[in-house]
Formats: C-alpha cells, sequence, structure tokens
C-alpha cells in the first residue's frame, strides 16, 4: 500500500469512495488490492471480527467481470457477499501496476457508510491461486470488462441469474483467512 495516505482508526477514510450505501467494494489499483466494506450499523463485536475473525474470500468471473466473494464471521451470520471490480472506473494514473500486483496483499476496511469513518482494517496475504486468477485478469482479461452503464448492466443480468452463494461454489480461487486474536503479553513465550 502507497505510504503517503494514512489510514487510522476513528479519523475519516482517506481514499474516495464511488459507491455510497452499504456493501462491499472490490478495487485493484497502483496502491494495491482493497476490500472496503461498508456498514450504516455496526459495534464493537462486529470491529474486532473484521479486525481479527476468520473469512473467506473467493474470486468468480463471469461475462468478462470478476467479482470478489466475502463470508466475515461475527459480521454475517450467513451467506455471501459479492463486490465486482470495476478497472474501467480507474483513472489512468491510478490503475493497478505490476509492483501493486505483486504485493500479494488484500487490504481490508471496515468504513461507517454514513459518516465515511475508518473503523477497522486488516492486511491479509492472498494465497498463490487466489494472487494468480487477480493478475491474470487484470493484465488479460480485463481488456473485455464492460464499462459505464453496459457494466451495471453486466452485474445486473449477472446477479438476477446466479446468486453469490452458487458464484462460490464455482468460484476459481478461495481464500481462508484464519483468526487472528494477538496473545496477552502473559501468553508469549519468553
Amino acid at each position: 500500500m502507497s505510504n503517503y495516505t494514512r489510514f487510522e482508526i476513528g479519523q475519516t477514510f482517506p481514499l474516495a469512495i464511488h459507491e455510497q450505501g452499504d456493501g462491499g467494494l472490490f478495487q485493484v489499483d497502483a496502491n494495491g488490492t482493497m476490500f472496503i466494506l461498508q456498514l450504516a450499523h455496526t459495534d464493537v463485536i462486529a470491529h474486532e471480527a473484521f479486525r481479527t475473525g476468520a473469512m473467506e474470500f473467493a474470486l468468480y468471473k463471469e461475462n468478462g467481470i470478476l467479482f470478489l466473494l466475502y463470508q466475515i464471521d461475527g459480521i454475517f451470520k450467513e451467506g455471501w457477499g459479492d463486490a465486482p471490480l470495476s478497472l474501467h472506473a480507474i483513472p489512468a494514473e491510478h490503475q493497478p501496476t505490476g509492483k501493486s500486483l505483486d504485493e500479494g496483499i488484500l487490504h481490508l476496511y471496515l468504513v461507517d457508510s454514513n459518516l465515511r469513518i475508518l473503523l477497522a482494517q486488516r492486511d491479509v496475504p492472498m494465497n498463490e491461486g487466489f494472487q494468480y486468477v487477480l493478475r491474470d485478469y487484470v493484465e488479460n482479461e480485463s481488456v473485455d470488462e464492460p464499462a459505464g452503464d453496459a457494466f451495471k448492466k453486466t452485474v445486473q443480468k449477472v446477479w438476477s441469474r446466479i446468486s453469490s452463494a452458487d458464484m462460490r461454489k464455482r468460484a476459481e480461487a478461495v481464500m481462508a483467512v484464519e483468526l487472528d486474536i494477538p496473545k496477552a503479553p502473559s501468553q508469549m513465550k519468553h
């Protein structure tokens, strides 16, 4: 992640978010790979679940669009969410680079959708298969990605035809994120 942007819990989220409202946003750009979850109603349990809880992510491609599927224990009781990647909406100077694709980290941000405040953040390493599918899409397949209104219509068609759970069953890459609770100082080995 680029070091010129400051991400501080409790402060305004420093990046522009074009899609307002609750839901997930998936973005790959010159700063790296990001998943931004915007929620209007959260509590301390949800913040901790996002920061340290078990999660699962998957990548699914259909009609020239790559979808990030997500399931987060402690925030969603069941089911899968999905967020389509929209590279055509990223200005040319912010498009992903070889360096940003090589980083191998999925940056996770939980943002209050009403106040635009950063509530929690986490960085998780991508496994090799997940990173391969993402890189292949960005470098080779994104040229077929529909743009503008065609993108929105294509996403709506996909959503009307297949559920997020079915996308997950057909995903090309899956990444499990284990529970990550830091040990108390008294539990650490000396």
